[in-house]
């Protein structure tokens, strides 16, 4: 697997470049600030890395960077087994070469496609980590992942894993649906618990078989007292608002009744 090409537009001070690499080594020469890391840091964004508005280009209102990879299953066969896996699994399509392209707006908002196909960017990584390595002063390498020594191992003890891998898979899944059954199961469990307890409340109630009528008399009753309780209370808001001529009222019906 061999980047094949990258373009880039509106990336950081590029306008637009498209360039082309041959198979075998390629060496990219230039004084310091010629922007030969700029080149690193858009294979890095198409391969996944965080999104960053600092990195469209001034006056631009988004940048583009697609890359291409070669697919060579006869130099890596192992390699093109695992993408060709990859992709059906991603429900990607199949190319004779591995397209990626990815987009970020000055919002800071990115897009990603894989073989023409929308993508996100944790897709976009794990191709990267099986596809590139970029070694520098305080870059990762392929060694520090385990996943990736095995694979040097089982290559050169020449382990044919597939058999391993699908069990492995397998193994997985049931893993999964275990843990989903037990949840489940606990979920039961929490229920079975809230209704006995609700069960035991009503229990200690002890209702009788015509209370819930007989409740539902007193309700009602309740229910008119309270609308006589409110009607008195608004009744007696309103003679303290008027209080003078309440008094009034009721000293004339006095004077009338000494008279």
């Amino acid at each position: 697997m061999a980047l094949k090409s990258l373009a880039l537009r509106d990336f950081v001070i590029v306008r637009e470049l498209d360039l082309g690499l041959a198979s075998g080594f390629t060496v990219l020469t230039g004084e310091t600030g010629a922007g030969k890391s700029i080149l690193i840091d858009a294979v890095q964004l198409v391969l996944g890395a965080r999104a960053d508005a600092g990195l469209v280009r001034e006056g631009a209102s988004r940048l583009e960077v697609t890359a291409e990879f070669e697919i060579s299953p006869a130099k890596n066969k192992a390699l093109a087994v695992w993408l060709a896996a990859w992709l059906d699994e991603a429900g990607f399509d199949h190319l004779d070469t591995l397209l990626l392209r990815r987009t970020v707006d000055l919002q800071g908002k990115s897009r990603a496609w894989i073989n023409g196909s929308p993508a996100t960017a944790t897709q976009l990584k794990e191709l990267g980590e099986a596809l590139v390595d970029i070694h520098g002063q305080h870059a990762w390498a392929t060694l520090s992942r385990p996943d990736a020594v095995r694979d040097l191992l089982d290559a050169y003890a020449g382990c044919d894993t597939t058999a391993l891998r699908a069990a492995w898979a397998a193994w997985r899944q049931c893993v999964k649906a275990l843990e989903a059954a037990q949840q489940s199961q606990d979920k039961l469990l929490t229920e079975r618990e809230r209704l006995q307890w609700q069960i035991g409340e009503v229990a200690k109630l002890a209702p009788a078989a015509d209370e819930w009528d007989e409740l539902n008399a007193q309700h009602s009753k309740h229910a008119n007292a309270q609308s006589l309780i409110e009607a008195a209370q608004t009744a007696l808001a309103a003679c303290k608002t008027n209080q003078q001529k309440a008094v009034d009222a009721m000293a004339m019906r006095t004077s009338s009744a000494v008279w």
